[in-house]
């Protein structure tokens, strides 16, 4: 068996198998036991699988090892006293605690690292952790924060969730649509945080993470098929990443949408991301309920995506989406996305008119938009300041680049 093989065998399978194996393992232990296991048992892999072959069933098998790893932990932790109760589970003839409306691991898995007892950014962090598998110097180069606070802000998660002895299980039905919400907000902000990366020093596109988020969000499509905002959030993923080897030039400068070769983009995402946005529409002129945020943003992505010029674009069509978006989300942000919209069809100075008295200053995307359509209203001055502000504002190096270029133009 060449080394090349087994190396091979063992990266699929810590990529497909990671999250399986230690949600497996989270039913019985608690989530430090499961991860350190399931670490382990990657370990045996790489000692063990050049000299006996890659076994059949390469996910069993670290299942099974883990397992047995996680036993002999517990076991040498039950000497002493105060893991006692621990130690139980090794011989509870109890069945196992219900586990929720979906006995699905992994789904309870997220569900967990997603719980409300933590903050946002805990969220994050210990969702790709324990379920993305991304290591803690990983995590801490994605939000540009020390390894050992990252280290202490998982560790504290994970404590926390035993503390307050948060119930490994998926919510009931009936809290389902609000804790679901909590989770896609989740991988939406992992996903933004790759496409529009921060940091000085720091890449300007992290794919590492745009790929964790697709990946993540792909699971709970396969075990939520059926909810709109689940194919919506993909779809919206989908759509825009496709759009990734476009969006950066030789030089490391943004590449605007309109500006962008569209023979670069990624045309087999882009057909599977219509794919889901067609079957959303289906189901809601069957009389399904009515699109959410994720699936009215996808809509409009794919709008975006069908021609194949940017002349081409049905921006009546876009502005339609962005008015069904402003009336569940009338958030800031969806205004000036809106309002970018309605440049292109009522001309810059309507949609400045729109801008005005947005509470969206220490926002860059305000200010640049706000550059560009005073640029076309020939206003060259505040556009000159607006880009200032901009690129004051902006943490990502591409797009700092893009607007000081447009600003030195003027």
């Amino acid at each position: 068996m060449s080394s090349r093989a087994v190396g091979e065998a063992i990266a699929a399978a810590h990529r497909d198998e990671w999250a399986r194996i230690v949600a497996a393992l989270a039913r019985r232990f608690d989530l430090d036991t499961a991860e350190d296991a399931a670490a382990e048992a990657f370990a045996v892999a790489v000692e063990r699988w050049p000299a006996d072959g890659i076994p059949p069933n390469p996910g069993g098998w670290l299942t099974t090892t883990a397992t047995r790893k996680a036993i002999d932990r517990v076991r040498r932790e039950a000497r002493r006293e105060q893991k006692y109760q621990e130690a139980q589970v090794l011989y509870a003839d109890d069945a196992p605690s219900p586990t929720g409306v979906i006995d699905d691991d992994r789904l309870r898995l997220i569900f967990t690292c997603c719980h409300p007892a933590l903050a946002p950014e805990a969220r994050i962090a210990l969702t790709l952790r324990m379920v993305g598998g991304l290591t803690v110097p990983e995590i801490a180069h994605a939000f540009l924060v020390q390894e050992s606070a990252m280290g202490r802000r998982i560790t504290r998660a994970k404590a926390k969730i035993k503390a307050n002895h948060v119930p490994y299980r998926v919510p009931s039905a009936a809290d389902l649509p609000a804790r679901l919400e909590g989770v896609l907000a989740v991988l939406f902000l992992v996903f933004n945080e790759g496409y529009l990366a921060t940091g000085g020093k720091s890449d300007p596109i992290r794919a590492d993470l745009t790929q964790q988020a697709i990946r993540l969000s792909r699971l709970l499509h396969t075990l939520l098929p059926d909810d709109g905002e689940v194919v919506g959030l993909l779809a919206l993923m989908l759509l825009t990443d496709a759009r990734r080897p476009a969006r950066i030039s030789a030089t490391g400068e943004l590449i605007t949408l309109g500006e962008q070769d569209r023979s670069l983009w990624d045309r087999e995402l882009i057909e599977e991301g219509h794919r889901l946005v067609r079957g959303r529409l289906a189901a809601v002129a069957a009389g399904g309920p009515p699109p959410g945020r994720f699936q009215l943003l996808a809509a409009i992505n794919a709008v975006h995506t069908y021609p194949q010029r940017a002349g081409d674009t049905d921006w009546f069509q876009i502005v339609t989406l962005y008015d069904r978006l402003t009336s569940i989300d009338p958030s800031p942000v969806v205004a000036l996305n809106r309002a970018v919209a309605v440049a292109e069809l009522d001309g810059p100075e309507v949609a400045l008119a729109l801008l005005d008295g947005l509470p969206l200053d220490g926002y860059h995307a305000f200010h640049a938009s706000r550059a560009e359509m005073l640029r076309r209203a020939g206003r060259v001055a505040e556009a000159r300041e607006a880009y200032t502000r901009a690129i004051a504002l902006t943490g990502n190096t591409a797009e700092a680049a893009y607007l000081t270029r447009r600003r030195d133009e003027l």
